[in-house]
């Protein structure tokens, strides 16, 4: 029970942090979206490591990265997935300071879905009843709004596909969350120190001559990155997937209230109709692994098999 306890409240703690993480990028709103990424990578690396050395002790972390780097097909899952995770946060932190939270939640909405097709088209998974309900909903939705606005939601699409494609790499490199974001960022870091070294103004590390607020704020990327990803794998090992499955969605729809209600984004008649397609999409699709549903999916089945026989 306690652990139970302590895997749920981990889980929720990770997804409520990363549905406030739109209010931390606004505070950079005058730092370019590239800097902060650059900022983010070398942050989030420096601190992994002070996790790895005060809490794993190093002697896991260096096994499960010999483990990797003997494996051509590993590394190379994990060095995209390295490539991916950088363009999704690039793509989240450019969207948020250009007043575009509500599609970025929209993103992460759909994200399961993306998550389905991958599976169905990479890993050859075989769709359920309720998954092609779902994926036509989503389907529906995004049409809807990309035939009312004039405009596909680029954003929502790019975030949601990253971050599928991301975790398609992730479980193809077979590494735990505390080693996997160290080695993701280890090999993005010397390319965000060229760049923040090389591409800068003043030569320096931008941001970062002199102790501002705006300095404490890039270098707090590295924390507000690396301690949700940590509670959530303390959680994701403590839960069920149909539990994780339902609390998943605080996340985007925290992101959301903050763009509508804190920096008074417009949500119209369109928006309301896609998200409504999206939510029913995902009720059912976290309903669907619920046993009234199955033996809902088992009976449609096999009515199905005494019509065609």
């Amino acid at each position: 029970m306690n652990q139970t306890f302590s895997g749920l409240a981990s889980a929720v703690g990770s997804y409520i942090l990363w549905g406030f993480l739109p209010i931390y990028w606004r505070l950079l709103l005058d730092v370019p979206a590239y800097t902060i990424l650059a900022h983010r990578i070398v942050w989030s690396f420096g601190f992994m490591m002070l996790v790895v050395i005060c809490v794993n002790r190093g002697g896991q972390f260096t096994a499960e990265c010999r483990e990797i780097f003997s494996d051509t097909k590993r590394w190379l899952a994990l060095a995209s997935g390295s490539v991916l995770i950088s363009l999704n946060w690039l793509t989240y932190i450019w969207a948020v300071n250009h007043d575009r939270i509500i599609e970025t939640s929209l993103g992460y909405y759909i994200n399961p879905l993306v998550s389905i097709f991958l599976a169905i088209v990479v890993l050859k998974e075989r769709l359920s009843f309720w998954q092609m309900i779902s994926a036509l909903l989503a389907l529906a939705g995004v049409l809807f709004m990309a035939v009312h606005i004039g405009t596909v939601p680029w954003v929502a699409l790019a975030l949601a596909l990253s971050f599928g494609l991301y975790g398609l790499c992730k479980k193809l490199a077979k590494v735990t969350a505390v080693a996997g974001l160290a080695l993701e960022t280890c090999l993005v870091t010397p390319l965000a120190l060229f760049y923040l070294f090389y591409f800068q103004q003043s030569g320096t590390i931008s941001g970062l001559t002199n102790f501002s607020t705006t300095a404490f704020l890039l270098a707090g990327t590295g924390v507000i990155t690396a301690i949700p990803l940590l509670l959530f794998a303390n959680g994701a090992n403590r839960l069920s997937l149909t539990v994780l499955s339902f609390i998943q969605y605080l996340s985007p729809t925290i992101a959301l209230l903050i763009g509508v209600f804190l920096y008074h984004e417009q949500f119209t008649a369109v928006h309301a109709v896609t998200f409504t397609f999206i939510w029913s999409a995902l009720l059912l699709l976290s309903l669907g692994k619920t046993a009234w549903f199955k033996k809902v999916e088992a009976y449609a089945g096999s009515l199905k098999k005494a019509m065609e026989s």
